[in-house]
């Protein structure tokens, strides 16, 4: 049995997006990403189907050309290879997440890019 918390420690950067793998399991790698408002994830995709899940905060999702508020406790699934890009409207907690396959790396990559 393995546990985790998305609630302890929450240290938000004030120059960069933040990441954490907090738990990996069998199947999946959950993340807790830390944007401070006004923070961006430049649009990226992953070749696996994500969960995306606001626990804190209010982010603008684009995906397709539209952008949707997603607020405290919204969630979203998105398939492999779906274009996505992420903006922190106030201080954010978000949960990804990835498939077991998926690399972290990839991750850190969108986020120094």
């Amino acid at each position: 049995m393995n546990t985790a918390s998305f609630n302890e420690d929450l240290a938000f950067d004030e120059n960069r997006v933040k990441t954490k793998v907090l738990l990996e399991t069998s199947f999946s790698k959950e993340i807790r990403i830390l944007l401070k408002a006004e923070q961006i994830m430049k649009e990226h995709k992953t070749p696996y189907p994500i969960l995306i899940h606001v626990l804190e905060g209010r982010i603008a999702l684009g995906v397709h050309g539209t952008t949707q508020t997603m607020e405290s406790g919204a969630i979203i699934f998105l398939e492999g290879n779906v274009p996505h890009d992420l903006t922190a409207e106030e201080n954010s907690v978000v949960r990804l997440t990835l498939s077991k396959q998926d690399k972290v790396e990839r991750l850190q990559e969108v986020i120094n890019s």
